[in-house]
């Protein structure tokens, strides 16, 4: 009886999947996310979940959560070789937004997609999310390594991110209180942050821009490609001394967008663009590509990433803890009412 010879069948790496390269990263990972734990981890990454308990001392606890990716900065994290801080980033967006509710972030969880998985720069990203969490105050204690040959070009990946976080019921912070004579202060960004990056790279390429130029002395790619600031542990200090009326996250759509989503309907936030400073990167961009000044609002934070909004008996008080934390403040407008028609923002 004649046998058929037998042949080498596919392999999952004929497919251009490496299964060690996942599990060196894996082993790379461990000791990042083993310095961002907290109480309350039960259980972490390696397993099909992690397992996190409720904090004691809540009354009626509320979870909130955010998800939020990087954008278009990946891309010039691509072409600059550099991986370190876009995984704070990423952490960043998230633990800010559930911030403006006045939740304090308890967890994080990544994903990171590419087309083959590069361990060197993959271990990057990830330490840059330990990093990001060890700000933010919350474990990092899951995520998911996405290997999809086909999908991504060479040296490309793409990132998500989500974290959850608790509240006090009665502590959440949701705008309701704010009246018109309300203080608006603005904490100082850090840069573009993670949003603007489609228009910033355009004008790059527009201008064949050298990104190792210097502006006031540092190169151009340190200041575009510097990481998100994370307000989560002033913010949330603050929040026990003083009563915080509204918090808005500025991220796309600029302040002209995001200050109205904490705002009655009825109620105007005027904005005085000279009481604080622009920062450099801002300016240098909005020359290179003849930016208006409406535009600049709209895209970028334009020096702002955060905004508090508080009572005038509050707002001194809550300025000097800010700045005692280490954060740049200024009082930056005021509520208003807001005339029939009329935008809820008002930059003058």
């Amino acid at each position: 009886m004649k046998t058929r010879k037998q042949t080498r069948g596919l392999t999952y790496r004929d497919a251009g999947v490496d299964i060690d390269a996942g599990d060196n990263l894996v082993e790379n990972i461990k000791p990042y996310a083993k310095r961002t734990m907290r109480p309350g981890v039960m259980a972490g990454i390696g397993g099909f979940g992690a397992l996190f308990r409720m904090p004691r001392g809540y009354k009626e606890p509320v979870l909130v959560s955010g998800t939020d990716g990087v954008g278009t900065k990946l891309k010039l994290a691509f072409e600059l070789k550099r991986h370190d801080t876009v995984g704070i980033d990423l952490v960043a967006m998230s633990v800010n937004d559930i911030l403006t509710l006045g939740a304090e972030p308890l967890f994080f969880l990544d994903y990171y997609a590419c087309g083959k998985l590069d361990v060197k720069s993959a271990t990057q990203v990830i330490k840059g999310i330990a990093a990001g969490c060890e700000q933010a105050g919350c474990a990092l204690i899951g995520g998911e390594t996405a290997e999809m040959p086909g999908m991504y070009p060479a040296g490309e990946y793409d990132l998500a991110g989500f974290a959850v976080g608790v509240a006090e019921k009665s502590k959440i912070i949701n705008g309701k209180s704010i009246k018109p004579g309300d203080v608006i202060l603005g904490l100082a960004s850090n840069g573009a942050h993670s949003n603007g990056y489609s228009l910033i790279r355009k004008i790059i390429s527009t201008k064949r821009v050298n990104l190792s130029t210097k502006l006031n002395g540092t190169p151009l790619k340190d200041l575009i490609l510097a990481p998100t600031r994370i307000y989560v542990k002033p913010v949330l200090a603050l929040a026990k001394k003083v009563p915080l009326k509204g918090i808005a996250h500025i991220t796309g759509g600029g302040l002209v967008e995001n200050i109205p989503r904490v705002l009655s309907a009825g109620l105007c936030a005027r904005i005085s663009q000279n009481a604080w400073p622009m920062p450099p990167l801002f300016t240098w961009l909005q020359q290179q590509g003849n930016v208006a000044d409406s535009e600049m609002h709209r895209v970028f934070n334009c020096g702002i990433g955060l905004i508090i909004v508080v009572s005038p008996a509050d707002a001194s008080r809550a300025q000097a803890m800010l700045t005692r934390a280490g954060e740049r403040v200024w009082k930056i407008g005021e509520v208003t009412r807001r005339p029939r028609g009329a935008p809820q923002t008002v930059v003058v």
